[in-house]
């Protein structure tokens, strides 16, 4: 009745069992399993957009950013003729060629949009762009192109095109006359050991420039450079016109004239070359202050060495801005009847378009999107077909697993091939059929824990009840037969209490230095009369002085001795037992103890068991056969106590040898 609720309370447990339950998705392998792969899958195909997007991009960006250098160049072209000329006369052929190199339209219109001059071939010129590129003016100069245009170096802070000289342009006497001057200036600077070059402005106003850019190194020469600072007559009048120009104007606001400088600044005369780079307007300021800046004039802009001009404004921030923006003023009202007007600039593909662009069509998008939507289905499937040939044998591990835990009979999974899972399947295999020998193993021992515990019970039993029935004198000999058998249960309770404490790791030793061809010696002492009793000769051979080794003498004694004894009772009447220690040959340190019998043997099957507890090769268990069966298990424990091994050979019908290996010490000396 008891077994039979135990089996219907297993079975309402087994039925009970949450881990029976199946998973739900989210939470199970396989779902976390599609999870990564779907993230992977779109990290993926978001990366690989990502990576079209930014090359593409990165083309049109490319692509642009050559259109805009050309665009810049065609600009500078333009305006470079619009400086040098006062009408857009004869342009055409300059818009050509500039379409010609760059492969793209050019166009030029008024600010009414009449055309100047058009590239197009088309018997019907496409229209052009509802804005333009660009203005070309040379008096108000496009930062950003002229930068590009000029090769990266910048624009002036002035607006006006410094190829716009206007009345400041040489005449061609006048600069084949300072070109010698110039000439001569840069022999003896050389002669000086001073390179220098004589570089010709858009005016035609040579000058001389030392390589370094540093001209006071000329200053300490005999080549004196002020013959080409001095202005031409009609440089002169130029000047005075433009200083008359901005007098007006400052005369309207209200302030007091200003007296140019041949660089056009103002203040104190300027007393150095015309700079080779332009710069804002700013006054001159008295020494020492530092020499500001020149304003930015037509690059050969004639350099007058003459004196200060008498009238002198008052210097304020406020007045040398208004200052500025006078002389501004009036370099483009001297400046307007020498250049082109302004003029639109188209520039664009002979289609008519403008710059590329990157334009992702509804039609596109929509390819994007199934193209990424199929990656994903695809790697969805594979998941699902790979996750659940994953999760199969799982599933099957599992469920043997549980069964084994409410205490099923073990049994094997299959092994579908040899990857990590088929190696869990067969570890798993394995581990069963191990836990299955174990449980078989722990049931032959308690029956042979209780036999051999039944035996001297039963004896002491039977000789009490013999004596309280009066059947046997409690004589000596019958005290003696009592001891016998409480020895023999007090030694078996002894060799369970030993092993139980090796199990636990708490097996106590004392090591010392040992001697080992002194302990053998003492070993065959203590069973010499035993081996003689049973006609078996017992020897040590070992040399000396043996090996030393750190160890419990105790319990090696007592390993060793359960070795000599088991030997002593297997070895038949005029066989030999031998004890023998000696050095390992690898030289390790470690220490060989042998021990050799001349007895009936072990067979094959059955060496593999001899240190199993309990275990004995006479199934009967005689007392007249063997021990109890717990001396080899014994002394298994306590050889790897030391930190050594053991291990035995026998062939029937010849001996056997058992060979315990110790880790050792230096030889004691001679």
């Amino acid at each position: 009745m008891r077994r039979a609720r135990g089996g219907n309370d297993r079975s309402d447990r087994r039925r009970e069992t949450p881990g029976r339950a199946r998973l739900p998705l989210r939470r199970s392998l396989l779902g976390r399993l599609l999870a990564v792969s779907a993230l992977v899958a779109a990290c993926s195909v978001a990366a690989t957009a990502w990576i079209a997007v930014q090359t593409t991009s990165g083309a049109i960006k490319q692509e642009q950013g050559q259109n805009l250098t050309a665009d810049a160049r065609i600009y500078d072209t333009l305006l470079d003729y619009a400086a040098r000329n006062p009408t857009w006369d004869g342009v055409g052929a300059t818009v050509r060629e500039l379409a010609r190199e760059s492969g793209r339209r050019v166009a030029l219109t008024t600010q009414g949009r009449q055309p100047l001059a058009d590239s197009a071939t088309a018997a019907t010129a496409p229209a052009l762009p509802p804005q333009a590129s660009a203005v070309v003016d040379p008096l108000s100069v496009d930062t950003v192109l002229a930068a590009r245009g000029t090769d990266g170096q910048g624009a002036a802070a002035d607006r006006i095109d410094p190829r716009a000289v206007g009345p400041f342009r040489l005449s061609a006497a006048d600069s084949k006359t300072l070109r010698r001057t110039a000439d001569d200036k840069v022999e003896c600077l050389n002669r000086a050991g001073i390179a220098s070059d004589v570089v010709v402005g858009a005016s035609g106003r040579p000058r001389v420039q030392i390589v370094g850019n540093d001209p006071e190194r000329a200053l300490g020469t005999r080549c004196d450079l002020a013959a080409l600072d001095t202005p031409t007559r009609s440089e002169q009048k130029a000047l005075d016109a433009l200083t008359g120009l901005a007098d007006a104007c400052l005369k309207r606001q209200g302030r007091e004239g200003v007296q140019l400088n041949s660089d056009l600044s103002w203040g104190d005369p300027a007393s150095s070359t015309v700079p080779s780079e332009p710069g804002p307007l700013v006054p001159r300021v008295p020494l020492p202050a530092p020499a500001p800046v020149p304003v930015p004039t037509p690059r050969d802009a004639p350099v007058q060495d003459t004196a200060p001009s008498v009238v002198t404004p008052e210097r304020t921030g406020e007045n040398d801005r208004a200052i500025a923006s006078c002389v501004s003023a009036a370099r483009s009202e001297q400046l307007s009847s020498y250049v082109a007007s302004p003029a639109l600039l188209f520039i664009g593909d002979e289609g008519g378009a403008t710059l590329p662009g990157f334009d992702l069509s509804p039609t596109n998008t929509a390819r994007i999107a199934g193209a990424a939507a199929l990656v994903l289905a695809l790697t969805v499937g594979a998941s699902v077909f790979a996750g659940a040939r994953l999760v199969r044998p799982l599933h099957a591990l599992t469920g043997a697993a549980q069964r084994m835990r409410d205490g099923e009979q073990p049994e094997s999974v299959p092994v579908s091939g040899d990857d990590e899972v088929g190696r869990l399947a067969a570890a798993f295999n394995d581990m069963s059929a191990h836990r299955a020998r174990l449980e078989e193993q722990r049931k032959a021992m308690v029956s042979d824990v209780a036999h051999e515990l039944r035996t001297p019970l039963s004896n002491i039993r039977g000789w009490l009840e013999a004596a309280q029935d009066g059947l046997a004198d409690p004589d000596p000999a019958f005290v003696s037969s009592l001891l016998e058998e409480a020895v023999l249960l007090q030694h078996i309770i002894d060799d369970l209490q030993d092993l139980a404490a090796a199990d636990a790791g708490v097996l106590r030793l004392h090591p010392e230095s040992v001697e080992i061809r002194e302990l053998l010696s003492q070993v065959a002492a203590a069973h010499q009369a035993r081996a003689e009793n049973a006609g078996v000769t017992l020897a040590v051979t070992a040399t000396a002085p043996g090996p030393t080794l750190r160890a419990d003498p105790v319990r090696l004694r007592q390993a060793v001795g359960n070795l000599v004894s088991n030997a002593v009772r297997h070895t038949p009447e005029g066989g030999r037992v031998t004890l023998r220690a000696y050095a390992h040959e690898e030289g390790d340190g470690a220490v060989l103890v042998e021990v050799t019998d001349t007895g009936t043997g072990i067979p094959p099957e059955d060496l593999p068991h001899v240190f199993d507890r309990f275990w004995r090769a006479e199934k009967s268990r005689s007392r007249r056969t063997g021990g109890s069966g717990l001396g080899l298990a014994i002394v298994r424990k306590l050889v790897e106590a030391h930190g050594g091994t053991v291990d035995a050979t026998s062939v029937e019908g010849e001996g056997s040898t058992f060979v315990l290996r110790l880790p050792g010490t230096t030889p004691s000396g001679p």
